[in-house]
């Protein structure tokens, strides 16, 4: 299995290797970068281009790391037996296989995704140890051993919203995906809007990088956004003319609202705008 990229996902070298590295270790890729630099995408994007089934396990601030084992319906049990149902008998029917038990159990090699670990519990990390490291755990209602047949592809994304514990962090293979240079975004935005007006990416993308360079900018427009933009763009038929005005007046982006998410960065483009108009 290696990994080249695909027609729909623009991979850099670094990243490519980082990947096909992460697949010989059969070790876990630990994924970071800004927000919409596309570190979920990677995942579907490695399963696309590897043949491999994909599992999902997207980590919410409540999500516990058994949950990705298996979860245990005692509730539903006691009701039953109260009912009289004889499907109590096999305490196996109350029980809720969870993503990694999935992935262990596929007939192929999956590749499996945690995606934004970092909104959990800090614990979190270290309660799948030794999960991720062995690829088996114990169902102690049951008694049962699950052990991958195959080790599954796991590909780990992280926003940096907390640090993860460095037991965790030694048993992973690590990649930062850097921010998209003016070249790569070219490439990526080709493969969103293919034909796309070379003028009018040029001008978009002037913009873009100069909204990014912004000093005191809370949040800078991510790749995502970029493209949510030129696709109002091309929409509303705004061409690189209106684009290249240099009013100053009109120093927020047309449909800033794709670019800009909060009221503090409008604010400081008004503030901007007032302070050239006053030079």
């Amino acid at each position: 299995m290696r990994f080249a990229g695909t027609k729909d996902y623009i991979a850099t070298e670094d990243l490519k290797v980082a990947v096909n590295a992460a697949i010989v270790l059969e070790r876990p890729l630990l994924v970071k970068g800004e927000p919409g630099t596309g570190k979920t995408v990677l995942a579907e994007e490695v399963a696309k281009a590897v043949g491999a089934p994909l599992i999902s396990w997207h980590i919410k601030s409540t999500t516990k790391a058994a949950q990705g084992l298996y979860e245990y319906d005692a509730v539903s049990r006691l009701r039953d037996s109260q009912l009289g149902d004889p499907r109590v008998s096999d305490i196996a029917n109350y029980i809720k296989r969870g993503k990694l038990w999935e992935a262990f159990s596929s007939d192929a090699r999956p590749v499996l995704l945690i995606d934004e670990i970092d909104k959990a519990d800090i614990e979190f990390p270290n309660d799948l140890l030794l999960e991720l490291d062995r690829m088996e755990f114990h169902v102690y209602e049951t008694g049962e051993t699950v052990k991958a047949a195959r080790r599954p592809i796991v590909v780990i994304t992280s926003n940096n919203e907390k640090e993860l514990p460095d037991a965790f962090l030694r048993r992973c293979f690590f990649h930062y995906i850097k921010f998209p240079d003016a070249e790569t975004m070219r490439d990526i935005v080709e493969v969103h809007f293919p034909g796309i007006k070379k003028r009018l990416v040029e001008e978009a993308l002037r913009i873009f990088f100069e909204v990014r360079e912004v000093p005191g900018l809370k949040k800078k427009p991510s790749t995502s956004e970029l493209l949510d933009w030129l696709k109002l763009l091309l929409n509303e038929d705004i061409g690189p003319e209106t684009l290249r005005e240099r009013d100053p007046k009109k120093i927020i982006p047309p449909l800033h609202g794709a670019l800009l998410k909060n009221e503090q960065d409008v604010h400081l483009f008004e503030r901007l705008a007032f302070l050239s108009r006053r030079g």
